[in-house]
């Protein structure tokens, strides 16, 4: 597990594992399944899970979950493929759960 130095680092809520940087914050407007979430371009220290298609709030996405690797917690999503013009953006970034 790499380890993460400076004054904004952003960790999993249950093992306080880092993820990510606050220079890798997108945006803080998106939505996760249980609240607010922000959008990542970089997230370390994580496992993910198997592709599947999901039907979000800004239309279908193919998303694979995200996973602390320290304690398999679900921290949200990456977005693998978006189906619409206006959210090809997404492609690549992380949904993580505040």
């Amino acid at each position: 597990m790499a380890a993460l130095l400076g004054p904004r680092i952003y960790s999993c809520c249950n093992c306080r594992n880092s993820v990510s940087h606050h220079d890798d914050v997108i945006s803080k407007a998106f939505q996760g399944r249980n609240g607010r979430a922000f959008l990542f371009s970089h997230v370390i220290n994580i496992l993910i899970g198997p592709k599947e298609d999901r039907q979000l709030m800004t239309g279908l996405h193919t998303v694979a979950d995200v996973y602390c690797s320290k304690c398999h917690e679900v921290l949200a999503w990456k977005y693998e493929r978006a189906y619409e013009a206006t959210q090809k953006y997404k492609e690549g970034k992380y949904i993580l759960e505040k």
